[in-house]
C-alpha cells in the first residue's frame, strides 16, 4: 500500500533557509569589505602622518613632541595590524565593530592634533572623514553617536592643546597654514572618494543580490503553494491507485500475460500503474519523505545511462539521438529521483515540440556535468523565454505549465543551472549544468 501522509511544510525549508543565509552572507560580506577599506585607509593615514612629522622636522625645523607623536602612531600601527589579523578570520563583522574602528581613528586623530596645536592645526578638517564614512556604511544611531564624539573632541581641542610652534621663517606662517589646509582638504577629498566609490560598487552588487533573492523567494512561495496542492492531490489519489493496483494484480494472476491479448493489455496497464506509483513517490520526496528520494552516489556515466535507459523504456516508440563527449570517469553526483524527474520533464518538453528530431548531448569534466537537450520545434517566444523557470506557464492546450518551472527549481536546488536559447537552424536548446562531487 502506498503511504501518502505528506507534510507540505517540508517542501521548501531548505530553499527558504538558503535565501535567508544568502542575504545574511551578502550583508556580512559588505561589512567585511568595509573593514578592509578602513584598514587600507588607515595605512594611508599612518603613512601621511609619518610624512607630515618628517617634513616638519627636516624642512621647517618645528619643535614638536616627536617622541609622543611616534608613540601614538606606533599604537595605531599595532591596532591596524590587529585589524589585519581580524580580516583573515571568517568571523562576521558587525556594525558595532565598524563603529569601534572609527572611534579609534577619531581618538588617534584627536591625540595628534592635541600635540600639534589643536583646532588651529590646518589638518583639523580631517575630523569630517570618519563622520562621512559612518554616514555611508552605518545606521543613523551610530553616525549621530560618532558625530557627537567628533564635535566634543574638536570643541575640547579649541581650549586644550599644545600650541603649534612657529616654523622657520616668520613671514611664511600664514602661507604655511593655507598650504596645510589645502593639503588636508586634498587628503579628505581623496579618501572620501575612494571609500564612497567602493561603497557604491558594493551597494550596487548587494542590490543585485537582493533582487535575485526576492525573485527566488517569490518562486519558493509558488513552490510551497504547489506543494500544498500536491499533498492534497496525492492523498486523494493514494487509495484509488492502491485499489487499482490490487485489482490489476488479481486479474494478472488469473490471466496468461504472455499469450493472451487481455494479458498484454493488463501488462501495459500494470506498467502505467507503476509509473503512477513512482510519480507519487516523487511527490512524497518533495514533501519531506527522505526515504522516497534518497539517492546514492553514482559516477556521471552511470547516471546518464540510468536516466536515458529508463526514459527510453517509457518511450519505446521514440528514437533518441545521443551524443556523448568526454567524460571524467571518477566524477560523481547524487542520483536523486527528483533530479531524474526534472531531466525527464525537460526531455519530454523537447519530444513534444519535435518528436522525431531530438538530440541529447552529454559531456563532463571534473567539476560539472553538462547536458544539452536540442529539438527542432517552433522555439520559445520572447515572453515565454522570460517566464521560463520563474513561474508556471504553458502554450499547450490542457497543459498546467508546471514541468519546466519545477525542473528549474529542482536542478537549482542541486546547485545546477538551466539555460534556454535558440538552436541554429530552428528549435530550442536546453543546457543543464550540474556540479559534480
Amino acid at each position: 500500500m502506498i503511504e501518502c501522509s505528506f507534510e507540505p511544510r517540508y517542501l521548501i525549508p531548505m530553499a527558504v533557509a538558503e535565501t535567508t543565509n544568502t542575504l545574511r552572507r551578502s550583508s556580512t560580506g559588505a561589512r567585511h569589505a568595509n573593514l578592509r577599506r578602513l584598514f587600507v585607509l588607515r595605512n594611508l593615514a599612518i603613512a601621511g602622518q609619518i610624512t607630515a612629522f618628517a617634513v616638519a622636522a627636516a624642512y621647517f625645523d618645528m619643535d614638536l613632541p616627536y617622541q609622543m607623536a611616534a608613540g601614538v602612531i606606533l599604537a595605531m600601527s599595532v591596532f591596524n595590524f590587529w585589524t589585519f589579523l581580524r580580516l583573515q578570520k571568517s568571523r562576521p563583522v558587525s556594525d558595532l565593530t565598524l563603529m569601534a574602528q572609527l572611534v579609534v581613528d577619531v581618538t588617534q586623530l584627536s591625540t595628534l592634533l592635541y600635540l600639534t596645536g589643536g583646532a588651529t592645526n590646518p589638518f583639523a578638517g580631517l575630523f569630517l572623514l570618519p563622520v562621512t564614512i559612518s554616514a555611508t556604511i552605518l545606521p543613523a544611531r551610530y553616525t549621530w553617536s560618532l558625530a557627537g564624539i567628533t564635535v566634543a573632541s574638536y570643541s575640547l581641542l579649541v581650549f586644550f592643546n599644545l600650541p603649534l610652534p612657529h616654523a622657520h621663517g616668520e613671514g611664511d606662517q600664514f602661507q604655511l597654514h593655507v598650504t596645510g589646509m589645502w593639503l588636508g582638504f586634498l587628503l579628505s577629498a581623496g579618501f572620501v572618494a575612494y571609500f564612497v566609490v567602493g561603497m557604491g560598487t558594493a551597494m550596487r552588487r548587494q542590490e543585485r543580490a537582493l533582487a535575485q533573492e526576492r525573485e527566488r523567494a517569490l518562486r519558493n512561495e509558488r513552490l510551497l503553494a504547489l506543494g500544498t496542492q500536491a499533498a492534497t492531490t496525492a492523498h486523494e489519489l493514494g487509495t484509488p491507485l492502491t485499489t487499482i493496483s490490487l485489482l490489476v494484480d488479481e486479474l494478472a494472476a488469473e490471466t496468461d500475460l504472455d499469450n493472451d491479448e487481455m494479458g498484454t493489455r493488463l501488462k501495459t496497464l500494470k506498467g502505467q500503474v507503476d509509473r503512477c506509483k513512482n510519480a507519487l513517490a516523487v511527490l512524497s520526496a518533495s514533501a519531506g519523505n527522505e526515504q522516497a528520494t534518497a539517492g546514492r552516489a553514482m559516477t556521471a556515466p552511470e547516471f546518464i545511462d540510468q536516466w536515458l535507459s529508463v526514459w527510453q523504456a517509457h518511450h519505446p516508440e521514440l528514437e533518441l539521438r545521443v551524443v556523448r563527449g568526454n567524460f571524467a570517469q571518477r566524477a560523481s553526483l547524487l542520483a536523486d529521483r527528483m533530479l531524474l524527474q526534472a531531466l525527464d520533464n525537460i526531455l519530454d518538453n523537447a519530444v513534444e515540440a519535435s518528436p522525431n528530431e531530438v538530440e541529447v548531448s552529454v559531456t563532463c569534466d571534473e567539476q560539472q556535468l553538462m547536458i544539452e537537450v536540442r529539438d527542432r520545434g517552433p522555439g520559445l517566444p520572447n515572453e515565454a523565454r522570460k517566464r521560463a523557470g520563474k513561474e508556471p506557464f504553458t502554450e499547450r492546450d490542457g497543459g498546467m505549465g508546471l514541468g519546466l518551472f519545477l525542473s528549474h527549481a529542482i536542478i537549482e536546488r542541486f546547485g545546477g543551472v538551466v539555460t534556454l536559447f535558440d538552436r541554429n537552424g530552428g528549435g530550442v536548446t536546453a543546457r543543464i549544468a550540474i556540479p559534480l562531487q
